[in-house]
């Protein structure tokens, strides 16, 4: 923990936006943090400056401003000229000249607009993903295209060397005494990527973090294999205890007073589950996390769109692309669960633990602007 004199401005405390800032004002000391709720988006974007520049009080303290683009940042220092000589950092969960909408004529050139005007004025320009980054700064041409007249020349010469990717940072809990042996990766434990910061392990190890398990689990993984057993074992019974119920089972011509659930097998800690009986039966459960982030790390099976953002988290086998291919993916799970709960999972999440990041968003919330992270 170090102490800074941060300027934090949120104009639409909601959802990630809300995430992030909690998260600084937890790990990071000196920071002084004015929001407006998460509510009437377009409002907060065309009239937060007005607002913040009647509430925030003048303090010599500040050296650094941090905000997301939600805020039209050129308004802001318009109004309050003592904030115009801080670092500013400008920070895109979304960009305006890419967010959908249902039809292309519908698009508010507006928050495009006040977006842009922001990067002009802002000193280090933080996206969350490098899909975000190139498609703001590639769409300037043609946005700007949308004037009548007069128009701007060569934006992103000017905007471009200001920006740089960081991924939003996550807090992962340490779930492994949950997940089964196969999932044990070793991208799964928060320890090795403490051992990466530390200095106390080569970078290789999380790159190489995601290959698959041996079949025999060490002493370790055993240990927290039994003790997810321990923890679910009342839940187990509970469920050993189902009787098929006369038009509402699932189980269609099984009788379920003699089918015993297998915590092994239902945690794929022993057993072969494409022969076991139980995890054939178990249903396959489908989830549209909006924290994918969050979702591989507790073991889903990613499946994802060969578009957007996906192809630079994920590695092929987890993308799909036409709705054909994944209709087949889903059936083959939906036939097979197995195939889904089996699989160990090779995600980089270390790239998205504030563990990994910490040190570099505080460089950029240090007051020098300019340093390279």
């Amino acid at each position: 923990m170090i102490t800074m004199s941060v300027l934090m401005i949120e104009a639409f405390y909601g959802g990630s936006h809300k995430q992030l800032l909690d998260l600084f004002q937890e790990e990071i000391k000196g920071c002084s943090v004015f929001t407006l709720p998460a509510k009437k988006w377009h409002w907060r974007a065309r009239t937060a400056a007005l607002y913040f520049m009647q509430t925030i009080p003048p303090s010599e303290n500040y050296r650094v401003l941090f905000t997301s683009s939600v805020l039209n940042l050129a308004e802001l220092v318009a109004l309050r000229p003592d904030l115009a000589k801080l670092k500013k950092v400008l920070y895109f969960h979304e960009n305006q000249l890419v967010y959908p909408v249902r039809k292309s004529q519908e698009r508010d050139f507006q928050f495009g607009y006040n977006q842009v005007i922001s990067c002009l004025v802002a000193d280090v320009i933080v996206f969350n993903s490098a899909f975000n980054m190139e498609s703001f700064l590639t769409s300037l041409g043609s946005f700007m295209k949308l004037i009548p007249d007069h128009r701007p020349r060569e934006l992103e010469k000017l905007i471009r060397p200001k920006c740089q990717v960081l991924y939003f940072p996550i807090i992962f809990p340490d779930i492994t005494r949950f997940l089964p042996a196969h999932k044990l990766g070793r991208d799964l434990l928060m320890t090795d990527i403490q051992d990466i910061e530390d200095g106390k392990a080569d970078d290789g190890l999380m790159r190489n973090s995601f290959a698959c398990l041996n079949p025999v689990p060490t002493a370790k993984q055993d240990t927290r294999n039994q003790e997810g057993l321990s923890n679910i074992s009342d839940s187990l019974e509970d469920l050993n205890s189902i009787r098929r119920t006369e038009g509402t089972s699932a189980y269609h011509g099984e009788d379920m007073e003699h089918v015993a659930i297998n915590p092994c097998s239902m945690l794929g800690g022993s057993g072969n589950l494409e022969e076991n009986f139980s995890a054939q039966h178990m249903p396959l459960h489908i989830v549209w996390p909006h924290r994918w982030l969050e979702a591989v790390h507790c073991g889903c099976y990613p499946l994802c769109p060969k578009a957007l953002v996906y192809p630079e988290i994920f590695p092929d086998v987890y993308l799909y692309s036409t709705p054909q291919q994944l209709f087949k993916r889903l059936q083959t799970f939906c036939k097979r669960p197995y195939l889904a709960r089996r699989n160990a999972i090779k995600v980089d999440l270390a790239r998205f633990s504030w563990v990994v990041l910490r040190g570099k968003f505080r460089s950029l919330l240090a007051a020098e602007a300019g340093e390279d992270l």
